[in-house]
């Protein structure tokens, strides 16, 4: 194979990866949206069950994350390295969407370690970290929408990570507000 071709793979598998970890986000913020009525304790049983599918796309995401991560500081061409990758400002290619990106990453992390040692932590504290997550979604979004050289091409697929997560969003305001039944009911 040819040199731009070996180039493309790693643009390629950086662009797969990245848009496997936002739809895995996607997918973990959506089930921690609709888990985390409120107002219905009946739907516990339930929620038990699902709840280790919110808790381990976290492993997922931040797999596809490191891989996305990985291949970005890899490419020649993107010139991002490993600071640019990590320090907010300092990527040479599209440096302020790729800043988004790295404090998505930042934001994730943080909501992550914390909730696995949430008994270490103040009481309440856990939680208003987590919701920091939402955050980090929507700043994974506009980087990937920012960032991405075939962003209108993958329009489709940034609305419905983005209509998904608002649906979800949607769905917990509707049942915290009117003491609604939840899906399990």
């Amino acid at each position: 194979s040819s040199d731009r071709q070996a180039q493309l793979r790693v643009w390629m598998i950086a662009r797969a990866a990245g848009f496997t970890a936002l739809m895995l986000f996607s997918i973990q913020i959506s089930l921690g949206l609709v888990l985390s009525h409120p107002t219905n304790k009946s739907t516990w049983k339930l929620s038990k069950r699902l709840f280790p599918w919110h808790e381990n796309a976290w492993v997922f995401v931040l797999a596809f994350l490191g891989a996305h991560v990985m291949a970005i500081v890899i490419d020649e061409y993107a010139a991002v390295g490993w600071l640019g990758a990590l320090v907010p400002g300092l990527s040479e290619y599209r440096s302020p969407a790729v800043s988004l990106g790295t404090l998505a990453l930042y934001a994730m992390l943080a909501t992550g370690l914390t909730a696995r040692y949430t008994k270490l932590l103040p009481a309440g504290f856990w939680l208003r970290l987590h919701r920091v997550s939402l955050v980090a979604f929507v700043l994974a979004w506009l980087h990937g929408v920012l960032a991405g050289t075939d962003s209108v091409a993958m329009a489709s697929l940034y609305g419905a990570t983005g209509m998904f997560v608002l649906a979800a969003g949607a769905y917990r305001y509707w049942v915290s507000r009117q003491a609604r039944p939840t899906f399990s009911t």
